[in-house]
């Protein structure tokens, strides 16, 4: 490919630069710049966007691409194929791996694999605490050194509130953001479905919204008093919404993100038995899921995550009690967000883009997600009225384990540039 492309005759939609217009975009050695020379143009590879939308490349704050330790459930190739597939050209990989990224050891281990096999950029974070067991803080200043974009225990919570009165502090000594699962085992204990009418109709153990509410506010109060930014993973509570809503209005230092499936579902999906539908926070009622709807409408949940979590057939393919959580996402997040967000008109295509593009990567200021003169070439071309199916043989990713295999979708990514370079088109990976 040469090293100018020329986009032609598309719709640009730049969120985070209020562009929306009919126009063509140019990419000159990986960055975007404004109208190159006439002579680059003649070199230029065309590319016709017409009837197409072409935007930033999709970010994503929440995968698990499971390396070290679990590469029989997903590579750094095949999620970053994954992510290309899907429209994502930037993705946050969670810690809670094996053995865990609690070491700039283990960070730098992540790193060389990323730089050996990534098509995307993926962004690595770091342990709260040693082994994400909750007991000791892993060394938050090396890990920042060795080139976290924040810190986690990936899946798990730390339920010990003075040892995570101490990790936010640091963290906000060395200006990184911390992100929670919030869940109090207390409460949680060994729930594998919404605690409610579903859960005793069903005969299925049940989590209550209350252990995701308590360790939402537990962290509201935690960042008001330290002012340490922390980011709230797959919110799905309606309480929650509030809590985190009446704390921004006072200017808390938090975020919230939300996943395409506890926007898409509620726990009535549960009747069927179905695995791929067992992920952790579960899916909530139809009042949680509105109002999980309603919080990104109005910008109370700032951005959508798909909380990326592969699994093998196999691991997923047992009584529903014993499969494990989470479900894939990267390949249908953007359908999704078009499915419940612009296609029934709650928000305009430009802001349904801003959630996926410059909100995520505000909140952990990576730079990325838009067309700024001189950004990465990190571009997406879509058809928003793209209908589509997806198949478990379909799927880029390692594994398949989605719930929405067989169920019709609307909106696709047609063409992903990673720093100019094409690396996704029609439905191959290149």
């Amino acid at each position: 490919m040469s090293e100018a492309i020329w986009i032609k005759n598309g719709r640009v939609i730049d969120p985070e630069n209020d562009r929306d217009e009919s126009g063509d975009l140019f990419i000159t050695e990986g960055k975007i710049v404004d109208r190159p020379s006439k002579a680059s143009l003649e070199g230029a590879t065309q590319i016709d966007a017409s009837g197409l939308v072409v935007c930033p490349g999709l970010v994503d704050l929440h995968v698990h691409f499971r390396v070290p330790g679990q590469t029989h459930k997903e590579t750094i190739l095949t999620g970053t194929q994954a992510a290309g597939a899907g429209g994502f050209t930037s993705v946050v990989c969670m810690p809670n791996t094996n053995p865990p990224a609690d070491t700039a050891g283990t960070i730098q281990f992540i790193k060389d694999a990323v730089g050996r096999e990534a098509l995307v950029n993926v962004f690595p974070t770091g342990c709260i605490t040693v082994g994400s067991d909750g007991e000791r803080l892993s060394p938050t200043g090396s890990l920042r050194d060795a080139g976290v974009v924040a810190i986690s225990d990936g899946g798990r919570c730390v339920q010990n509130n003075g040892l995570m009165r101490r990790a936010v502090e640091y963290a906000h000594m060395f200006g990184i953001p911390v992100i929670d699962h919030c869940q109090d085992y207390s409460l949680s204990a060994d729930g594998v479905m919404n605690e409610g009418f579903m859960s005793t109709k069903l005969g299925l153990r049940g989590s209550p919204t209350e252990a995701e509410d308590i360790m939402v506010s537990r962290n509201v109060i935690l960042s008001a008093k330290t002012g340490a930014r922390i980011h709230l993973q797959h919110i799905t509570s309606k309480n929650a919404v509030d809590i985190i809503r009446r704390a921004k209005s006072r200017g808390v230092n938090i975020t919230a993100e939300a996943t395409p499936h506890h926007i898409s579902f509620s726990d009535t999906e549960i009747g069927s038995f179905d695995t791929n539908f067992k992920m952790n926070p579960p899916l909530r009622s139809e009042a949680d899921r509105t109002a999980i709807l309603d919080a990104l409408t109005d910008g109370t949940i700032d951005c959508i995550a798909t909380g990326h979590a592969p699994h093998t057939d196999y691991e997923k393919d047992v009584e529903f009690d014993n499969a494990p959580f989470g479900v894939i996402g990267l390949e249908t997040a953007l359908s999704v967000a078009l499915d419940q967000l612009y296609h029934p008109k709650r928000l305009s295509l430009s802001d349904t883009l801003s959630v996926l593009t410059n909100r995520p990567s505000e909140i952990l200021q990576l730079k990325k997600g838009n067309l700024s003169l001189g950004a990465d070439g990190d571009v997406v071309i879509l058809d928003p009225d793209l209908e589509w199916t997806p198949h478990s043989e379909s799927f880029h990713s390692k594994s398949a384990n989605s719930p929405w295999i067989g169920r019709p979708l609307k909106g696709r990514t047609v063409k992903t540039f990673v720093a100019g370079k094409l690396i996704y088109a029609d439905g191959r990976i290149l």
